[in-house]
Formats: structure tokens, sequence, C-alpha cells
């Protein structure tokens, strides 16, 4: 039996919106997650599925879909999804070198908390964020759990230039940047393992509703992750969540 109100509409000519509480939160998130698979399982058109926060964007690939019909079928699969089934779910541990050279704001930033650059980097690599969406670049996750003392507001004028693999802060959330790109995050860190690859079977090996953990690194490990990952030895730590 289905635990949430949610709203169900057409999303352009090709795609239904289904909406849950305007809230986040992990519960939330799962029960979407685990929508999406059983929908998966269920729908015989081919469908991409888009999770995120409190929504599942579903765009069909067939032409001339009938929505209604669509849509009366996705409230009788959600009135029928079976609860035993949980999602498989890890908790990945990715290294981050929070030295100077890569930690652009790191000084302002702990100015602005009022705390110590040591302090930053304590509270930030020692909780657990969850993966709440993936967008903006292809593989940048979006990491809500961040501590109330590390919320920040994003930079008055963004950069037009953040590198690959930079970790930023903004508002309640963290992430890593998986390609060069503008951005407006303040810059504490970089991490040498791509998160993003389009030539590996699965470009991003993260999925939504994973959680992350960061494990702060020396400039030597650094260089030496970094190594690894370009020459395809290195394995992110997971473990899974539903154990």
């Amino acid at each position: 039996m289905s635990s949430y109100p949610i709203t169900i509409k057409a999303f352009g000519e090709q795609a239904i919106l289904v909406q849950w509480p305007s809230e986040v939160n992990d519960s939330i998130l799962e029960d979407i997650i685990q929508f999406t698979n059983f929908l998966k399982r269920k729908l015989e058109e081919k469908w991409e599925f888009v999770p995120s926060y409190n929504s599942l964007t579903i765009i069909g690939e067939a032409n001339n879909l009938n929505l209604i019909e669509i849509r009366k079928s996705i409230i009788a699969f959600y009135k029928a999804l079976d609860y035993t089934e949980k999602p498989v779910r890890y908790l990945w541990t990715l290294p981050v070198c929070y030295d100077s050279e890569f930690g652009l704001d790191l000084d302002e930033v702990s100015q602005n908390l009022n705390m110590t650059v040591s302090e930053l980097i304590q509270s930030h690599s020692e909780n657990e964020y969850t993966v709440y969406g993936i967008g903006f670049l292809p593989g940048f996750m979006y990491l809500g759990g961040l501590p109330k003392n590390l919320e920040t507001t994003r930079k008055e004028t963004p950069r037009l230039k953040v590198t690959k693999g930079a970790v930023g802060l903004a508002g309640k959330q963290t992430g890593i940047y998986p390609q060069e790109s503008p951005g407006g995050w303040n810059i504490i860190g970089s991490c040498p393992v791509a998160i993003f690859n389009v030539n590996t079977e699965e470009p991003c090996f993260v999925s939504v509703g994973d959680k992350i953990k960061f494990e702060a690194i020396s400039r030597a490990t650094y260089d030496l992750h970094k190594i690894e990952a370009e020459v395809g030895i290195y394995k992110p730590k997971k473990v899974l969540l539903n154990d």
C-alpha cells in the first residue's frame, strides 16, 4: 500500500511528472526509488526514469503516447507498490584533498562560518550525505544532509572555470564537479576520482539514493589516486546499506 499522496501530470508530449510532498528527506526519496524500480518491471514500453528529491520524471521513447491512459496506469501501479523489496543502495567513500591549492574558498568560507579551516574539513569529511539528484552536468551529484554549521551562500560572482573534481558547498548542499565548468559553489577541495566516465559500461557508478562520505587525504595520496583512477585501477570503497 502506498504511503504518500502523489500528483501525476503530463510533462510535455513525451513525459509524465510524478510529484511527492514538497519535502527533502530520505523516506520520500526511498519511496521514489522503490516506485521507479517497480515501474521498470511493470511498464512495457521503453521509458527513461529521472528520480530526484521529491519527483520522478518518466520520459517515453515511443511516438504518439497516450499520456492519459499511462497516467491511469501509474496511479494503479503506485497503489499496488510492494514495499517488501528494498532498493539496493550503497555508501561510497570518496577521497578529497583539502589543500589550499584546491580549496580556493576554504579561508573565506571558514571565516564566514566562524570556524577554523581544520574544523570545516573535519565537519565536512565526518558526515554522510544522500544523493538526492544527479544533473546539471553528467554525474554532478546533489548531496543533501550538509551539517547546519557548513551551510553557506553561493558565491556572488560565479567562476567562469571550475576544475574537474572540485568539491563545493552551496546552501544546504555539497557536491563534486565531474568536469570543468562555470560554477558558483564555494570550492573547498578536490576529488581525484572521476564520477562520470562515458567510456565505461556504467558511466556514473553512483545512483540517486546512495550515500557519500568523504575521506580527507594528503596531496601525495591525491596524486597517487589520480594516477590509479586514470589507468582504471582505482576502486572506490563501497558498503551495501541494505545489510
